[in-house]
């Protein structure tokens, strides 16, 4: 039996296609947030291995949070949990990139943080209400999290002692070392990302087209957060399940699978998804800047990055 969330509104225009069947997931499965990563910088890969890790502390930027306010009218969250440092550089499950920020391995997860001051997977495939509390996680094997907006992303970042990209930042760690269009060349290579999955807004819309008529399909009365979308088979793939979509600075996923909110006030949100990475831009160069940050569906995404000098 499927399960029905309950819906808001929300807009987007995106192009559809293809029919399947459904296999839906009810959960989200979670790893340790702290496993041990390939570490990869500067085009050299180093073997698998574990690290030592410093003694868990909060990033010194975090600390300057009372009093201050970003330009945009941004007020920062503070920090429900403590970064962990390891000798790359950069806290674990994240990666050096030019030596001058880390960012995420892959895009991100939620867990939500009760009043205990527990912890439990949130369900990639639901809206956030207003009154739970979320931060971002990023894990290998999991579904990451659609269904949030830049608003949202930016402040589950912030909860796990982390920000959004900047989008310069995003850009130069999809292309990687070499400056590739995409994580592994210049020329894309269909499915070797998340780039080529099937429509679930048409398998579940049958109706759906640009008529006047049919508008509401596109998002007026809920369907662009109706949560079977990223449950259909074809659709959503997990974390680092596509092992090709990547680059020397290891990081995975970053064109196709879920686009990826970034740092911009106005609304932007980079890379594609798996029914699109060439419409407005092709791969890594890929942005979409038609939405607030307010702006939710089905297809968004995030993943978190950091300052690289480790306290």
């Amino acid at each position: 039996m499927v399960l029905l969330f309950p819906m808001i509104a929300a807009s987007l225009v995106l192009s559809t296609g293809g029919d399947g069947i459904p296999a839906l997931e009810l959960a989200l499965s979670l790893a340790s947030e702290r496993e041990d990563v390939d570490v990869r910088s500067s085009g050299n890969s180093r073997k698998a291995k574990k690290r030592h890790r410093s003694k868990s502390r909060i990033h010194p930027q975090h600390l300057k949070r009372e009093g201050f306010a970003r330009l945009d009218g941004h007020q920062p969250v503070a920090p429900l949990v403590p970064l962990e440092w390891g000798s790359s550089g950069c806290p674990s499950n994240m990666v050096p990139v030019a030596g001058s920020f880390c960012i995420d391995i892959f895009e991100a997860a939620l867990v939500e943080h009760l009043p205990t001051g527990e912890e439990r997977s949130w369900p990639y495939y639901q809206v956030i209400p207003g009154d739970v509390v979320v931060r971002a996680v990023s894990l290998r094997g999991v579904f990451p999290q659609g269904y949030i907006s830049g608003v949202q992303a930016r402040e589950a970042c912030e909860r796990s002692g982390k920000r959004l990209c900047k989008p310069d930042e995003w850009k130069n760690a999809c292309m990687g070392p070499r400056g590739t269009v995409f994580p592994y060349g210049n020329s894309r290579e269909v499915g070797r990302c998340n780039d080529n999955g099937r429509s679930s807004m048409a398998f579940f819309n049958k109706n759906l087209d640009d008529k006047p008529e049919h508008k509401w399909m596109w998002g007026d009365a809920g369907n662009m957060i109706d949560p079977r979308l990223n449950q259909l088979e074809g659709t959503l793939t997990r974390t680092g399940e596509r092992q090709g979509c990547t680059n020397e600075f290891g990081v995975y996923d970053m064109v196709g699978n879920l686009h990826e909110w970034v740092d911009d006030p106005n609304g932007t949100f980079q890379g594609g998804y798996y029914l699109d990475t060439h419409r407005n831009g092709d791969g890594c160069n890929y942005r979409t800047t038609a939405h607030p940050m307010s702006h939710l569906d089905y297809s968004t995404g995030f993943r978190c990055c950091v300052d690289g000098d480790s306290p």
